[in-house]
């Protein structure tokens, strides 16, 4: 079958477009430019990720395309990214860019160009229930697992999605790549936020939001220092603070926005105000296309509340749109923005935004 490859210059997609091209399928390599800006270097680290994906359809032998997709990126995920800071939350935009751009705006390219599949580098699996349900399953490497990423997916998506790489390790990635002679064998991952990958975060946000200091103050009201906004700090966080020693002499960490105030409450020591065994969450998304358990039932299943957490026992229940999350074991910094993404074992179900 003819399929699209979504290559983005890293050794995963390399490794997908070769598994496609062995299997004697069609397959064309398409490269997604979502964002167009330099680096702090001046740098356009998309340039290169582009020569990249050149290199290596070369060498695999197969057509090979650029498209741009800024305009919808910025429309549809990076101003909810900002949204959500003004808010005073920390949002996770990859979860929208596979939503609205890779498997929505991107397959509907991938179409246009005949494809059957889309392909991608991700570390998932999707197989098909008895009743026709087409279902996200975790990957083989628990370590590269990217479900968490991809909750947002419907029926739709996963009918037409391919994850070749999902049932290897990612060492076993890198040995095909390094056997095959593909360019990008030994290419570091990326890491951080798509669109921001290795520039200093502070940095970037800055740029498109203004910042505004305030104090930092114990729970009991005491000034203790100065933070430069509220947007550059996350529930937790102990590094960067700033606060010298006094009090106990023990680290700080932050302890939750106060936005009305525009004040960071900062404690000491003993953290145990951070954790919790409830939240809630919001704006619910199923891959089934429907809730797995109706409003009031409790559901016991596994959640992961941030990428690369093992998962948490939860007892899940519905109610008016919204989900009351309970964990047996406390959970810490559970953070307003991010997703709780729910599991029934290797069955990732679906999610919610954290409240």
């Amino acid at each position: 079958m003819r399929v699209v490859v979504g290559m983005s210059g890293g050794v995963d997609s390399s490794v997908a477009a070769l598994m496609m091209k062995r299997a004697g399928h069609e397959v064309i390599g398409v490269f997604m430019n979502n964002w167009e800006e330099k680096d702090e270097n001046g740098v356009c680290t998309s340039e290169r990720d582009w020569a990249d994906v050149r290199a290596v359809c070369e060498k695999l032998d197969i057509p090979y395309y650029s498209v741009n997709f800024a305009r919808q990126y910025r429309e549809r995920v990076f101003e909810h990214f900002l949204s959500e800071y003004r808010k005073g939350r920390t949002p996770n935009p990859d979860v929208l860019c596979n939503r609205e751009i890779k498997f929505n705006v991107f397959l509907d390219f991938a179409e246009q160009l005949g494809a059957e599949k889309l392909v991608t580098g991700h570390f998932a699996n999707i197989d098909r229930s008895d009743d026709g349900e087409y279902r996200l399953l975790r990957a083989a490497d628990e370590n590269k697992d990217q479900t968490y990423f991809l909750y947002m997916l419907g029926q739709r998506a996963l009918s037409k999605a391919l994850f070749p790489v999902g049932g290897l390790m990612k060492g076993q990635v890198r040995e095909i790549a390094r056997e095959a002679g593909l360019p990008t064998s030994e290419k570091k991952d990326s890491t951080g936020v798509c669109f921001i990958g290795e520039r200093n975060f502070k940095r970037f946000l800055s740029g498109y939001l203004p910042a505004q200091p305030g104090d930092m103050v114990t729970p009991d009201g005491k000034v203790v220092g100065r933070h430069d906004g509220l947007m550059y700090y996350t529930l937790g966080q102990r590094r960067g603070l700033g606060i010298g020693g006094g009090g106990n002499g023990q680290r700080w960490f932050v302890l939750k926005k106060d936005l009305e105030n525009n004040r960071l409450i900062v404690s000491q020591g003993e953290d145990d105000a951070l954790f919790t065994r409830e939240a809630e969450g919001s704006e619910l998304t199923w891959l089934a296309g429907h809730p797995p358990v109706p409003d009031g039932q409790p559901l016991s299943c596994q959640a992961r509340l941030r990428h690369r957490q093992p998962l948490q026992d939860c007892v899940l229940t519905l109610e008016g749109g919204r989900a009351h999350m309970r964990f047996p074991r406390a959970q810490r910094a559970v953070t307003p923005g991010q997703s709780a993404v729910f599991y029934d074992g290797q069955v990732c179900l679906g999610g919610a935004i954290i409240e």
